[in-house]
């Protein structure tokens, strides 16, 4: 079906950023943080809810770089100037981890991606949060 909610992030050397831009002022950046998930967590995860059919528009602010989550079987060219877009399902809550894929400089290892699929009523709880 059609997506429910479409998020819009953008690569950066080196970083992402996330706008929920069917929301109103819910953006933010996601920084590679310590964590025991060692290269794979973020300051700031980005959140989706589950049994949603999502949009996901990627590109880049910079470089080339790319949006990969292998666990969900998603990932998408980030290219600048360019708009690209993909879009899924999850069907189940849960923790996913991924990175840049396209070798975009010296700090390339260290844009983790961290995806949580939440239940839609605790989403909702995160947007309100958030406004």
């Amino acid at each position: 079906g059609s997506p429910e909610l479409t998020i819009k992030t953008v690569g950066h050397q080196w970083y992402w950023s996330y706008e929920y831009s069917d929301l109103n002022e819910i953006e933010f950046d996601s920084y590679m943080t310590s964590s025991p998930y060692r290269l794979l967590d973020c300051d700031h995860r980005i959140l989706f809810p589950s049994q949603t059919p999502i949009r996901v528009l990627v590109t880049a602010a910079d470089v080339l770089h790319s949006w990969t989550v292998p666990t969900m079987g998603i990932k998408a060219d980030a290219v600048p100037g360019r708009l690209n877009q993909l879009t899924f399902f999850s069907d189940r809550s849960g923790m996913f981890f991924g990175q840049c894929s396209e070798i975009c400089g010296s700090n390339h290892s260290f844009m983790p991606i961290s995806v949580e699929c939440i239940p839609s009523n605790k989403f909702g709880e995160f947007l309100m949060s958030m406004v």
